[in-house]
């Protein structure tokens, strides 16, 4: 590494989670905090890391864009044959993790998933720009391919398929949701005594407390 990049750090700055002030339930704190991230960051404030377990108990971890958010859960959409699809098919849990730099604040799911229902993913789908619906149908995830003309050449034989008409949702590509057991609200503060904040779901109730930093 040409650049020495273990004295970079930053004196965080935020709001005080005070437990006076904060709901009984973690979902209201969430819309309101990703209601302020959408107008602080410049881009994908509803992008979070999504981490699942394979078979095996290995880790792996990437970024993709929530697509809803409220009691019933996180939702996501994705190829159901992708990796992330058939590690969730194995284990149905995961963890969510969101990071707004702009605001020192970052928040983390966990719980259980589950596919949504096939009206839910055609009416999602139905939304998308006509190239993203293509995409579904051009991108089998996952797989390794010849080159990126390899993906050129079936985009435009799609392109043709469906020339004139409407792209139906693939089988394959549909969506999920996180069903939170868990979620925890990190607020930047000076000197690294961050604010956290965790609720916790047990016997259908929410139930709160502060961690240390």
């Amino acid at each position: 590494m040409t650049r020495d990049i273990a004295d970079i750090r930053r004196d965080y700055e935020g709001g005080r989670l005070d437990e006076a002030q904060l709901p009984e339930q973690p979902m209201p704190l969430f819309e309101e905090w990703m209601a302020l991230a959408l107008d602080a960051e410049t881009q994908d404030a509803n992008a979070m890391t999504l981490a699942t377990v394979d078979s095996q108990g290995l880790p792996h971890a990437r970024v993709v864009l929530l697509k809803g958010a409220d009691e019933q859960g996180f939702q996501f959409f994705s190829n159901y044959h992708s990796h992330k699809g058939s590690e969730l098919a194995n284990v149905p849990h995961a963890a969510l993790v969101f990071w707004w730099p702009s605001l020192a604040r970052q928040v983390r799911v966990e719980g259980a998933v589950e596919q949504v229902s096939e009206q839910e993913s055609d009416a999602y789908f139905a939304r998308r720009p006509r190239a993203s619906q293509l995409g579904a149908w051009v991108a089998t995830q996952s797989v390794v391919i010849p080159g990126r003309q390899w993906l050129q050449e079936r985009e435009t034989r799609f392109e043709q398929a469906y020339e004139g008409q409407d792209i139906p949702r693939p089988v394959h590509w549909g969506g999920y949701r996180l069903i939170p057991e868990m979620i925890e609200f990190w607020q930047g503060q000076p000197s690294r005594l961050h604010d956290r904040i965790r609720f916790e779901r047990r016997d259908d109730r929410w139930h709160r407390f502060r961690l240390a930093p």
